[in-house]
């Protein structure tokens, strides 16, 4: 049997390219709510050996196999609101064609894309669009049998259950609260913590830190903290503790992956990561992701484990995410490039020399085709990554930085027809360069986010790492540092000479798009009157209003209004660059000391609050163009 779903499955993905004269792939499937799911395509997979199409099937598997522990780890009771929702779509005997049960869809819809039933990214929980007795009648008119009952539990009891937790505005409003005026972890909703205190957590953690280890674990992160009977107590994840049932099937596809391994070195990885699921041992953690990170000569590879701390509000817990590709041989020519210039780029930053690497160790660089995604990275999914993210690895044994070559594609070829530059930009010659240059110059400041974004700057000694230092803050400041790195860097002759850069025109399309974005478009994504939650988006905002600010006297971005309608223009792009170098410099100097209440300044002034004339402006004028401001990938 396993056989024959291999056989169809490489079958599958193997039909060639449309013959000519056939309909152009169709990327944009649908749009609903304020989402919209595109389709990618995986290029490179027909020219690879019958044994790598095997080794992608298994680590495919794998990857799917811990997809319900992400959506445990958002929220304790999503998966049993999304099986009871897949009951309903499944077997629900009345009229499917009401106005209700069309909202009833889209709400399903939503909980499907978010991985629960709080947006992905504002955090807030949805609003169904539909009645709490029309919620009744949908479970009373479906087979009971399919619902996820507890030992003795009816279908009507269940409905009583679930019901508040639904549609009370007021219980779990908000998965993640980033409100400095609150207990962080009393108000979270996720399900890393349970009965505890921000205090109790941060006094917790200061207690098992071994500060003085050069070599530290990630303390935290592959575990639920509770206080049970008055104790604090870890609740790990690995086989035979939390999530067992998930990663024993895990490590089941991962032991198949090791006999079709590409080679030795590759074997050692998935043997290590098994280890790591099977022991839930933090070392061994440290110890696969420098074997992962060494291994640059296989052309398939895997991220599978507890990645990203961004959904721990204190940044300890790290959520389940999976990524399984091809390596994109021709396009790794141009972020190798970037790697291979990575001490050129550290010694001519703008941060301080304190804060710089005198020997850049070992950056690994390549662009990849995506073939499935899971987890924390499925559907909204980074179009980079740059791994393992602790800092003395980084230091020491170096990075890997990858971008997610048809991911971007796909985004590209969306966003090329929605009309946005069109609206939200100013002129016709930004338009058009944006048109022009945009996709090139989007791949670019990714790869330098990536590679000499992340990679780059160093902690002072005997300071702590940022999540302990810069709490719930740290997410942010570090997405602006990377982003200061390529920003700063790609207006710079360096890029046009090792070929990466066409042209300075491709560097002020970047600019651009980062003020625009970060000022007005990116609004798009709150409702009106919401702060800003998610770190990206405090992240771009921080920067373009930090710049806006700054570069007043000179008039180096204007604000301009025409037939009603607000812009941002850039006037001096030198002038700019030369801000975004002091804001880069500012941020590595508060990651490298820790400063807690320079980031705070930064994120709380510049980041979170909406000026709220724009942003209504801005949804009115997004409304128009009949666009989704969130992407999901299939």
């Amino acid at each position: 049997m396993l056989l024959l779903l291999l056989a169809l499955w490489i079958a599958g993905c193997a039909q060639k390219k449309q013959a000519s004269g056939e309909k152009e792939f169709k990327y944009l499937t649908e749009q609903f709510a304020d989402l919209k799911t595109v389709r990618y395509q995986i290029p490179g997979f027909e020219e690879l050996t019958p044994k790598q199409k095997e080794l992608l099937y298994y680590l495919y598997q794998a990857s799917l196999s811990g997809r319900d522990i992400f959506w445990d780890q958002n929220y304790k009771h999503n998966l049993t609101i999304r099986r009871t929702l897949e009951a309903i779509i499944t077997g629900y005997k009345g009229d499917r064609n009401t106005e209700d049960f069309k909202k009833f869809m889209i709400y399903t819809k939503r909980v499907w894309f978010s991985n629960g039933i709080h947006h992905h990214y504002s955090n807030y929980k949805f609003d169904p669009g539909f009645s709490k007795e029309y919620f009744a009648e949908l479970v009373k008119n479906s087979p009971e049998g399919k619902f996820p009952l507890k030992d003795g539990e009816t279908a009507e009891q269940l409905t009583a259950r679930l019901t508040p937790i639904m549609f009370d505005p007021a219980i779990d409003p908000v998965r993640i609260n980033l409100d400095p005026k609150d207990d962080l972890i009393k108000t979270f909703s996720g399900n890393t913590y349970e009965g505890l205190t921000q205090k109790e957590v941060e006094d917790y953690h200061k207690k098992i830190t071994d500060k003085n280890d050069p070599e530290p674990i990630w303390y935290g992160l592959n575990s639920k903290l509770v206080k049970e009977n008055g104790k604090i107590v870890e609740k790990t994840w690995k086989v035979g503790g939390m999530y067992t049932q998930a990663i024993e099937k895990i490590v089941y596809w991962l032991e198949k992956a090791v006999t079709v391994a590409e080679n030795d070195g590759q074997k050692r990885i998935f043997e290590k990561l098994i280890e790591f699921y099977k022991t839930g041992d933090l070392k061994k953690w440290n110890e696969y992701n420098i074997l992962w990170l060494k291994d640059v000569d296989s052309r398939i590879d895997a991220v599978n484990g507890f990645i990203e701390s961004y959904g721990d509000p204190l940044g300890y817990r790290a959520h389940y995410e999976a990524i399984v590709s091809i390596k994109d041989l021709e396009a790794s020519k141009r972020i190798d490039a970037i790697g291979k210039e990575a001490q050129w780029f550290e010694d001519h930053s703008t941060i301080a020399d304190a804060h710089k690497k005198k020997d850049v160790k070992g950056i690994s660089a390549k662009v990849i085709t995506v073939v499935v995604e899971s987890g924390d990275a499925s559907p909204t999914t980074p179009i980079g990554i740059n791994l393992p993210n602790a800092n003395w690895i980084r230091q020491l044994h170096g990075s890997k930085s990858v971008t997610l070559g048809n991911i971007v594609d796909a985004y590209n070829q969306v966003g090329l027809k929605s009309g946005l530059a069109e609206e939200f930009y100013y002129s016709k010659e930004q338009v058009d360069r944006l048109q022009k240059y945009g996709p090139i110059a989007d791949n670019l400041h990714t790869d330098m986010h990536e590679v000499i974004g992340h990679a780059s700057g160093q902690i002072n000694p005997g300071v702590g790492t940022p999540n302990e230092t810069l709490k719930n803050y740290s997410s942010s400041i570090e997405e602006a540092r990377a982003d200061l790195v390529a920003l700063y860097f790609i207006m710079d002759q360096k890029l046009i000479d090792i070929g990466v850069l066409p042209n300075f025109d491709a560097a002020k399309a970047e600019y651009d798009k980062q003020v625009t974005n970060g000022l007005m478009i990116q609004l798009t994504r709150l409702k009106l009157g919401e702060d800003i939650q998610q770190a990206h988006m405090r992240n771009r905002q921080m920067i373009a209003n930090w710049v806006y600010e700054k570069g007043k006297p000179d008039n180096v971005i204007e604000k301009k209004v025409r037939d009603g309608k607000t812009f941002f223009v850039i006037n001096d792009y030198q002038k700019l660059r030369e801000l975004y170098g002091q804001l880069l410099k500012e941020t590595q100097r508060i990651t490298s000391e820790g400063d807690f209440e320079g980031a705070k300044n930064l994120i709380e002034t510049y980041g979170v609050k909406v000026d709220q004339e724009i942003h209504k402006e801005v949804l009115e004028r997004y409304k128009k163009l009949n666009i989704s401001p969130y992407t999901g990938f299939i």
